[in-house]
């Protein structure tokens, strides 16, 4: 039976559509996954036992282990998660950024290119190399205007110019070689399951436990917002019937400033938590030194994936950030296990 081959499907976004995949379809799915730091074999507890799962600890830098997994379980299509993805841990470590996000995707490729042209008319035809990106690729925007599709690349941060090649590469694979790859581009992510050096599981950890609501320079920054099964729907949506050598944005239509969703983060929490000592968590906001190269505004046109494809968000964002604290409410085991190594929850990406 054929398989698909997902990369960094122990990751927050990957873990997600491996949920997803498992629960709905009949394919067998194999998840290569290095475990660093972020990724996280817990979050995909609820489906490690399935007949339809695979899990192979590897680097996607390993091109002979991603060749060797193409020919046995006889691949369809790649999604591509694996990436090291927090802006601030970029601007500390770059090189971690390139040798993965540049390096491994590039072996990926050589991997995918050279299964693929030994495939027979009929699977070529139906096999997808699908890149899963961002909207940092983009630059940052004034107060107006959309990113689309054909928004010039104009990355601001190591993390965003490292995505921006991993595009490119994907693209030229396309354009050179013939191989039908497809990219997604999307804002912000949030939802259950999310590593808290991310903005909105920090804010919801430190409210609860009273500790300072760290908002950097004037908190204006404005982002558009995703929940991440939304996410990972429209990638399924892309993979089934995006045409090969497209680019799709897949954007949640929620901007707001970086204060905005902490404010709303700290009502829910006084709402749901009636105990708290440090109530109301509002209180707990604190101003700082901004990020350098702190891009001002993203936002996502999603018209191209709803027009062409029928894929909208089901979740707006005060539905989707209501049941993402709910969720780490009820789930303090999964939060414990996965911030008892290094990361405490400490400010990154001074540059030092």
């Amino acid at each position: 039976m054929q398989s698909i081959l997902i990369t960094g499907g122990s990751g927050f976004i990957g873990s997600c559509f491996v949920r997803q995949w498992i629960n709905e379809e009949n394919t067998p799915l194999v998840n290569i996954d290095s475990l660093t730091y972020a990724g996280n074999l817990d979050s995909l507890e609820s489906v490690a036992n399935s007949p339809f799962y695979i899990f192979v600890e590897g680097n996607i830098v390993d091109r002979p282990l991603v060749s060797q997994l193409l020919k046995e379980h006889k691949v369809l299509a790649i999604v591509n998660f694996a990436a090291e993805s927090h802006v601030d841990r970029s601007i500390d470590r770059p090189t971690d950024f390139i040798e993965t996000n540049v390096v491994g995707t590039f072996q990926l490729l050589e991997a995918a290119k050279e299964y693929w042209t030994e495939l027979s008319d009929q699977k070529k035809n139906s096999f997808r190399f699908l890149n899963v990106s961002t909207d940092e690729v983009y630059g940052s925007l004034c107060e107006k205007g959309l990113f689309t599709e054909t928004t010039p690349y104009a990355p601001n941060s190591p993390y965003s110019a490292s995505k921006a090649a991993a595009d490119h590469l994907v693209r030229a694979y396309h354009r050179t070689y013939g191989l039908p790859t497809l990219t997604t581009n999307c804002p912000n992510n949030y939802g259950p399951f999310q590593f808290p050096e991310k903005l909105v599981p920090l804010i919801i950890l430190n409210a609860l436990e009273g500790k300072p609501l760290p908002i950097y320079g004037d908190g204006q920054h404005i982002r558009d917002w995703l929940f991440v099964e939304d996410h990972c729907r429209a990638i399924q949506t892309v993979l089934s019937g995006g045409k090969p050598g497209e680019t799709y944005n897949v954007g949640g239509n929620c901007e707001r400033t970086n204060l905005d969703v902490v404010k709303t983060i700290c009502a829910i929490i006084d709402n749901l938590c009636h105990d708290l000592p440090q109530s109301p968590c509002e209180s707990l906001i604190k101003f700082v030194a901004d990020r350098p190269g702190h891009d001002r505004r993203y936002a996502i046109d999603a018209s191209k994936i709803r027009t062409h494809l029928g894929w909208k968000p089901r979740e707006n964002f005060e539905s989707g950030i209501l049941k993402t604290v709910q969720w780490y409410l009820d789930n303090p085991a999964w939060v414990e296990r996965v911030t008892s190594g290094k990361y405490r929850r400490e400010r990154l990406g001074l540059g030092g």
